[in-house]
């Protein structure tokens, strides 16, 4: 992994493109947006700061960039203390959502920009401009104006722009969230191209956990000011470690219970009756008799089968289908079990396809794949809408 998070403070190997923040807080007058957080991001990488409005990520960003100072921590860039050191001094390039080019420039000319203010020279100019632009598919544009061109080229020249200086980091807040879903897709794949061609480290600062999980190397996800979990967007999916990362990353049923017995198996009441569940499925807390707890399951881990199947070691609830949508390749069902209703997608088949609405049916999952976690803080549940 690329990225470690934990209590204590993390160090990068302090080479070109690497960043460290060691024990950063930040706060504006009693309201605290980051808390005490460590991030160690290896050079070369595609990272993510991925989490809901107010998390912290942007907060996180500027503070990476020198736009704004720590409460409490600092940051190295490339293995050097940047504290104190303005944003035009640090290694770094940096891309928006507001573009802010020129408009009475050329491409040619608003890619140019920075590297006549540095004085470099002009045959070294010539040279670098034609390489972004080729590098970043606008080959054969140079001489356009930026009115002529349309919302995803004018994002690709302020890619180009902030990379022809050839920095060792480039900052990305939510560059693409103006784009229509096409023009989305097509620069999330530009966008990882090129990082993997550079090996530049890219720090891209998203709420969209699909665009998170499309592009990164590692997911830092985010809520309360805090890193909640740093990772694989694989990892991160198959093993959140608790309920705001299950919640935020992919689709999730979530049954509400509580411990009545614990050991080497959790005893849980819910509310889909009683379930007996390995205590290895309890993430991130060491569930006692009494406490309340969310059970999670992906939609795919659950199996829905007419009500005489065999449940061959899985876990089987009886239920009945309330609505069944087959979708090319995919069947999606809901299933209303005790009280509440789960979801589950699964592969088209003649069997599953063919089961009608208000049918009963069994619904089965491997224990294996369950995951029973401490209820959300009072703090966490806002980010969800949640009520307190």
């Amino acid at each position: 992994m690329n990225v470690h998070l934990s209590s204590t403070i993390q160090t990068s190997d302090g080479a070109d493109g690497s960043i460290d923040v060691n024990a950063v807080s930040k706060s504006y007058g009693s309201v605290e947006v980051l808390s005490s957080v460590n991030l160690a991001i290896a050079a070369g990488t595609f990272v993510t700061l991925l989490g809901p409005s107010g998390c912290g990520k942007t907060t996180l960003l500027r503070l990476i960039a020198g736009f704004i100072e720590p409460t409490q921590g600092h940051i190295q860039i490339n293995g050097v203390d940047v504290s104190g050191v303005p944003t035009q001094k640090r290694p770094i390039g940096m891309v928006f959502q507001n573009l802010a080019l020129f408009p009475h420039f050329s491409v040619a000319e608003n890619i140019a920009y920075g590297l006549k203010i540095k004085k470099v020279a002009a045959d070294e100019i010539d040279r670098r401009v034609a390489r972004f632009i080729g590098l970043v598919g606008l080959d054969g544009m140079g001489d356009r104006r930026i009115s002529q061109l349309s919302g995803g080229q004018k994002q690709r020249v302020a890619l180009a722009r902030s990379l022809v200086l050839e920095p060792s980091i480039l900052l990305l807040d939510e560059p693409l969230s103006a784009l229509d879903m096409q023009l989305r897709r097509q620069l999330q794949i530009a966008l990882k191209d090129i990082q993997r061609k550079l090996k530049t480290t890219f720090v891209f600062v998203t709420h969209d956990q699909e665009e998170a999980t499309i592009l990164s190397d590692t997911v830092v996800v985010m809520g309360d000011g805090k890193v909640q979990q740093v990772g694989t967007p694989q990892d991160i999916y198959s093993n959140p470690n608790n309920l705001f990362v299950s919640k935020f990353i992919g689709e999730l049923n979530e049954i509400k219970g509580r411990v009545t017995a614990s050991g080497r198996d959790l005893t849980l009441e819910t509310e889909v009756g009683p379930l007996t569940l390995p205590a290895s499925a309890a993430q991130g807390f060491t569930p006692r008799a009494g406490d309340e707890v969310v059970v999670c399951l992906r939609p795919e881990h659950l199996h829905v089968a007419a009500p005489d199947a065999p449940a061959n070691g899985s876990v089987a609830l009886a239920g009945q289908i309330t609505d069944c949508l087959v979708s090319g390749p995919l069947t999606h069902m809901g299933i209303q079990t005790g009280r509440t209703i789960l979801s589950s997608v699964m592969m088209t088949q003649a069997g599953n396809a063919a089961l009608p609405s208000a049918s009963p049916c069994k619904v089965l999952f491997d224990p294996a794949h369950a995951r029973v976690f401490a209820p959300l803080s009072d703090r966490l549940a806002k980010a969800f809408g949640e009520q307190p």
